[in-house]
């Protein structure tokens, strides 16, 4: 019977072995495989028998395979990734604008699950999880060195049910539990409002299918009846990215001719160049953009073609530095591949890969308070960026030194987090999280509370005055 078995696990590794040989003459990037090739994939082969074989409890071989599938994704760099059928539908979902869960954007460091940026109004965001905070323990169970999807599934779920997140902050003399009550996040890409008269505030939080749609509604609401805008504040902070399209319809909207973005591959499919064209719904009012560690991705391609373009001032601090391009390919039985295909640069040349985009006027986040701040009230946090995180590409493919930017030099990637929420609910802002509604009513006393926002409205301002004297 034992005889039988072992045959039968021979067997299976044969065909699998043989599975795989086949579709390697199939794939064109082993079309031409050498010899070391051949032999890599007959060890393959080897360990799996041997574990089919040998090892103390039965294993299923597509866990076998998928294991090293995985593993063998990871070793490329943090944003490629081998999507199991749920972790590729919840990838899917979130690109549409609603999930199930906390709404908190994570990626790996040092082992460890860690937070980019919550996404304001969620949760989580309420909950008062921050970005760079390092999720130890997802409901006790730890995550050092825990499958990013595996960390994404567990923190997901339907809305109502709670899930506790161990966090560790810098500054923190031991870890805290956080316990959050999931809700279905609807998000709300684009939110709008009036500082002052002729002077318009909007905040892009993610980059999803509506978000081009959303931005334009937000305009017909801030500009009644084709009425101009003296200034716009277009804020990018602590937004973690999303569909790159999106992101070069919301450049083109404020753009009326030049390169946008353009990404360079291996391939010939995957070099492309994005130009502007104009468009009566062209906004042509002065800018100021606001970005922080936390801006990231389709964000940066945003600020960097508004800077290199001369449309927009950037205000706040260095981005996060992603300026790689991911694409989705699916596989057979629900599975897909993430994969890094492309880098990307902005109109003048840039690769802001592992460097970020530097502001064109540097200001620390901060928030005015009521009462004096004291040495105690301060939070002590310091952004994780693109090149903290571990395999992360060059900014140049043919440099192998990894490029400082600016501000990692000058030692002030510091960045207080908001005391106070503008973009909260003012109902809710004591209340557990609703995720029917993840935005409200933006608080403009807040908002004009924030050091980086009241920046951005005396420069337009300023402008708008200067402007008027000319005529």
């Amino acid at each position: 019977m034992n005889s039988e078995k072992k045959s039968q696990r021979r067997g299976f590794s044969t065909i699998a072995f043989s599975l795989i040989l086949l579709f390697s003459v199939f794939t064109s990037s082993l079309a031409k495989a050498d010899e070391a090739t051949y032999k890599g994939l007959k060890l393959f082969s080897d360990v799996i028998e041997l574990i089919e074989g040998n090892y103390v409890d039965e294993v299923k071989t597509d866990e076998l395979i998928s294991g090293a599938i995985q593993g063998m994704v990871q070793t490329l760099d943090p944003h490629s990734e081998f999507l199991t059928p749920d972790s590729f539908q919840d990838l899917q979902e979130s690109t549409r604008g609603e999930f199930g869960g906390v709404g908190i954007q994570i990626s790996m460091r040092d082992g460890y699950v860690t937070v980019i940026a919550p996404i304001v109004g969620t949760p989580a965001h309420k909950a008062g999880i921050q970005a760079g905070d390092l999720i130890i323990a997802v409901d006790g169970e730890p995550t050092e060195d825990m499958k990013l999807t595996d960390a994404v599934k567990k923190m997901r779920g339907e809305k109502g049910t709670y899930v506790t997140l161990t966090i560790y902050r810098k500054g923190m003399k031991k870890s805290q539990d956080y316990k959050i009550l999931r809700g279905t996040i609807s998000i709300e890409s684009v939110r709008k409002t009036l500082l002052e008269p002729h002077f318009g505030y909007v905040r892009i939080t993610n980059f999803q299918e509506s978000t081009e749609t959303d931005l334009l509604d937000a305009f017909d609401t801030l500009m009644p009846e084709g009425e101009p805008l003296s200034g716009l504040i277009l804020d990018l902070r602590n937004n973690p990215g999303g569909l790159l399209n999106q992101a070069i319809e919301i450049s083109d909207l404020f753009l009326e001719k030049g390169v946008i973005v353009s990404h360079k591959g291996r391939r010939r499919a995957s070099t492309n160049e994005f130009h502007a064209s104009p468009s009566r719904k062209d906004v042509k009012c002065p800018m100021v953009v606001l970005i922080n560690g936390g801006s990231a991705s389709a964000s940066e391609i945003v600020a960097g073609a508004l800077q290199d373009n001369r449309r927009a001032v950037l205000l706040g601090t260095t981005s996060f530095g992603k300026g790689s391009v991911q694409s989705v390919e699916p596989l057979r039985d629900g599975y897909a591949l993430k994969l890094t295909i492309a880098r990307y640069y902005t109109p003048s040349g840039r690769s802001i890969q592992a460097e970020g985009i530097v502001p064109d006027i540097i200001v620390e986040q901060g928030f005015d308070k009521e009462k004096k701040e004291t040495d105690e009230d301060k939070p002590d946090y310091v952004y994780i960026k693109e090149k903290d995180l571990k395999n992360h590409l060059n900014a140049d493919p043919d440099n192998g030194e990894e490029v400082k930017d600016q501000e990692d030099q000058e030692g002030k990637d510091v960045e207080p987090a908001m005391e106070t929420d503008p973009f909260q609910d003012e109902e809710s802002l004591d209340a557990e999280p609703d995720s029917t509604k993840v935005y409200g009513y933006i608080a403009v006393d807040r908002l004009l509370r924030d050091h980086q926002v009241k920046r951005a409205l005396e420069i337009l301002k300023g402008h708008s005055l200067l402007s008027n004297l000319e005529k």
